[in-house]
């Protein structure tokens, strides 16, 4: 058995449970704590109010039955609209099983809006440790306040100052170097991860922006360049590959020795992984 194939692999749920339920809902997440994921990722934006919610998208027309930008909305408007028939509508055509999930109207706060402090909420009551792995999304109207208010919350929570990066239960990815920088300077023991979609030229030989030790490159990298994780590997730096739900691609990444698999599917990887 090869050194890869011994150590344990991460598995994070990619904004929950998410091909189960609704993504960043409650009931996302709560799958995917019951079906076993290490860690829960989100994406995290500032409402018009100044609350961080767990929503992926500039604009909330895909998730819910509201329209308009996140962050020219308040907490109470979003609170008001649903965040979970859209699955129920288009996800389950032409699958041959159901979801474990089910649509329950009457189940309000399960497809409502879910705010970052209810979700670390969630997390501290999981009964068993589960990391959170927090995006933030740039560009943002808010700029640095997003960052700002991230960190706020996390210091009441005791979250933002552990005593090693290796200890956190918390990390901050973004594809933005300028976040992850913000980051840093506040709450240098906090761990950070660079997103990647392509392979930059200029970090093409596994360095990262200074201070980031985990680089995340998405599948596509991982493909395309596997020549380059191993260069990532070889620079000292942990590797979280984005968004692995195939089986093949989960072989692929176990090959290359990546640390964590960030997935929609965290049962089903679990279950390749052999965990």
């Amino acid at each position: 058995m090869t050194h890869a194939r011994q150590h344990v692999i991460k598995v994070v749920a990619h904004r929950g449970a998410s091909e189960d339920a609704p993504e960043h809902t409650l009931a996302a997440y709560t799958k995917a704590i019951e079906d076993g994921a290490d860690a829960l990722e989100c994406d995290v934006r500032l409402t018009a109010d100044g609350h961080l919610v767990c929503v992926h998208d500039r604009r909330i027309n895909r998730t819910s039955n509201g329209r308009g930008a996140v962050s020219a909305l308040e907490l109470a408007d979003l609170a008001a609209l649903d965040f979970g028939s859209w699955k129920t509508r288009d996800a389950w055509k032409g699958r041959d099983e159901e979801p474990d999930w089910e649509h329950r109207p009457e189940d309000r706060e399960a497809t409502s809006v879910l705010t970052l402090e209810r979700l670390l909420e969630l997390v501290a009551d999981a009964g068993r440790p589960v990391e959170l792995a927090i995006e933030t999304k740039h560009p943002t109207r808010w700029a640095g306040q997003v960052e700002e208010r991230l960190l706020t919350l996390l210091k009441r929570f005791g979250l933002d100052a552990p005593a090693s990066p290796g200890e956190s239960q918390v990390r901050v990815m973004s594809f933005s170097a300028r976040s992850l920088h913000r980051v840093r300077a506040a709450a240098p023991a906090l761990p950070t991860v660079y997103l990647t979609q392509f392979v930059s030229p200029r970090l093409r030989d596994g360095r990262l922006p200074p201070g980031v030790g985990i680089a995340g490159p998405s599948l596509r990298i991982v493909r395309s360049h596997p020549a380059y994780i191993e260069r990532l590997k070889r620079a000292g730096h942990q590797v979280h590959v984005w968004t692995v739900n195939e089986p093949e691609d989960v072989d692929l990444c176990v090959g290359l020795g990546v640390d964590a698999i960030i997935t929609n599917r965290p049962r089903a990887v679990l279950h390749r992984l052999g965990r």
